[in-house]
């Protein structure tokens, strides 16, 4: 068990790429909170947990309203009195061109990817700083590096959360709390799969695997990042792509 007992924080895990991750984290002996807006997919996922044999607990908070995170947080304090990981996967698109995008697309997103990242992360880091350890990893996106069109506030806040990565890594690292950031390329999910075959396609095209990633692909890499295995490894940032952007 690589995550045996650990208390791990997981944001937008009622589906996809973050309900995959709980449950690969459960299967791997972490005690986890999974978290997501949306009660009755907080729910399913915390089932499919359990009746697995794992452990989960379900908590339904807004990440981008502060004093939910605070409340998520000390609930997970109050009952386990520790946090080991937290995985910031929480996270949407509201999707226009520069010219067309909206004040309150550009705000929703900002709201959401950068400021959630940020509220989480700041509340969990005063825990993990007074334990001396932990884990802090973000979702990013190879949109945040490299950019897409109609994507300006998404790739705002996936690049963004680049920075957060770093400089938290930098300041934490004396407090035994390690910080990285995963950066998925195109990846097959409940979202996808009512895309048009020919964009679909496309996607497919552009990785040189000449496939679509799986959230299991992702979730593999928090798994690692998590662990024990990657003791060494902070301030980095683990693109996940299919080499999409060679």
């Amino acid at each position: 068990m690589r995550l045996q007992d650990k208390v791990s924080i997981i944001t937008g895990a009622g589906r996809g790429i973050g309900a995959d991750t709980a449950i690969r984290f459960a299967k791997e002996g972490a005690i986890v909170i999974v978290t997501d807006i949306n009660e009755s997919d907080v729910n399913e996922t915390v089932e499919k947990i359990t009746s697995d044999g794992g452990t989960a607990i379900g908590l339904v908070s807004n990440v981008a309203e502060r004093d939910q995170v605070d409340q998520l947080i000390q609930t997970v304090i109050d009952k386990y009195d520790r946090l080991d990981v937290v995985i910031n996967n929480a996270g949407i698109t509201a999707d226009s061109t520069l010219v067309k995008m909206e004040e309150a697309q550009w705000d929703r997103v900002i709201d959401v990817n950068l400021k959630g990242v940020f509220n989480v992360s700041q509340a969990a880091a005063k825990i993990m700083k007074a334990q001396n350890s932990g884990v802090i990893l973000n979702a990013s996106s190879v949109v945040g590096l490299y950019g897409n069109f109609g994507q300006t506030n998404y790739a705002a806040t996936k690049w963004g959360i680049i920075g957060m990565t770093k400089t938290w890594a930098k300041e934490l690292g004396k407090n035994n709390i390690r910080v990285n950031a995963v950066a998925p390329g195109f990846i097959a999910t409940p979202m996808t799969e009512k895309m048009p075959e020919n964009v679909l396609d496309m996607m497919k095209k552009k990785s040189v695997l000449g496939d679509m990633g799986r959230t299991e692909d992702i979730a593999n890499a928090y798994l690692f990042l998590a662990s024990d295995e990657a003791r060494f490894i902070t301030g980095t940032v683990l693109s996940v792509d299919g080499g999409v952007v060679l």
